[in-house]
């Protein structure tokens, strides 16, 4: 589990059982098989931080894996004038740590299109499209990643290099932010949602705000939101990761889809009432699902 950097002492996790629970609730180590889960929680300790304590930092050895229990984690970035901006926060069931644990040499950055679906543990099927835009991480086309997009090309699979990385995580995340919410509030597709004109004009107004947030952080956004708004109506009636997990009863990526965005345009002070008002219904959804370990899907009558 790596070594923890702390100045509290290790507390022994007394309640495992109900720790393992919480975690299973998680797309990532749900995934995994309930051995390797058990292992993982038997060997991890309890350590709690208190508000500023740092888990993590690029170009220093790693500290660990975390698993959040409790609580919010900010990932900040130092922009090329020297201001530090907040990229992510995420709570609880959020995993941190293995940027730094795997090293900034061994990662390239990936932006993953294709429209799946999950149907059991280890087992995915593809809907649509074969892209995964590759860049490293201060924009370079260097040797590794020119070789990397060149095995992936001849494996047809579409993998162009950017120069901008981030840029293009928040053109995933543009839409990934309206989309999944509403697709989860409504269970309708894609398709349905580009189609339909109220819930179209929905997105485009929730996509204009969310835009201002990443110009504010100097994102420069290369595609047109009319474009990211036919790409998602071109992938046809496939269910939104999100809806997916309403249907099956998972922990929905709220905080990491919406919620991110809603701390970062308060952080930017600017205004997002219409994200805001879907943030909130869906987060009421994902609390309703939980307390009842329940799920929702709508079936023919």
């Amino acid at each position: 589990m790596g070594k923890w950097i702390v100045t509290r002492q290790r507390q022994q996790v007394d309640n495992r059982a109900s720790i393992l629970e919480s975690l299973t609730r998680g797309r990532w180590f749900s995934g995994l098989d309930p051995p390797l889960q058990h292992l993982i929680v038997q060997r991890a300790h309890v350590v709690r931080f208190a508000r500023g304590d740092l888990l993590s930092e690029e170009g220093k050895p790693p500290t660990g894996l975390y698993a959040l229990l409790a609580g919010h984690v900010c990932v900040t970035r130092r922009l090329a004038n020297g201001v530090e901006v907040p990229v992510h926060i995420a709570g609880k069931g959020f995993w941190t740590g293995e940027y730094a644990t795997f090293s900034g040499q061994r990662v390239i950055g990936s932006i993953v299109y294709p429209a799946a679906e999950l149907v059991e543990p280890g087992v995915v099927r593809v809907v649509e499209g074969n892209r995964f835009t590759l860049g490293e991480l201060d924009g370079q086309r260097t040797p590794r990643i020119e070789a990397l997009s060149k095995s992936m090309m001849a494996a047809t699979f579409k993998a162009p290099v950017s120069r901008d990385i981030r840029a293009e995580i928040w053109v995933k995340l543009w839409g990934n932010l309206s989309f999944n919410p509403i697709s989860a509030l409504t269970h309708a597709t894609l398709e349905d949602i580009c189609r339909f004109p109220l819930s179209r004009d929905l997105a485009a107004r929730m996509m204009t705000e969310a835009k201002a947030v990443g110009e504010k952080l100097g994102v420069e956004f290369k595609v047109s939101l009319d474009q990211r708004i036919a790409g998602a109506e071109g992938v046809g009636a496939h269910k939104t990761s999100m809806l997916q997990d309403v249907e099956h009863g998972r922990a929905l990526e709220l905080q990491a889809l919406v919620g991110s965005v809603v701390e970062l345009a308060r952080i930017t002070d600017t205004p997002t009432p219409t994200i805001d008002a879907i943030y909130a219904a869906t987060a009421l959804l994902t609390k309703t699902l939980a307390d009842r370990h329940g799920r929702l899907e709508v079936l023919p009558a």
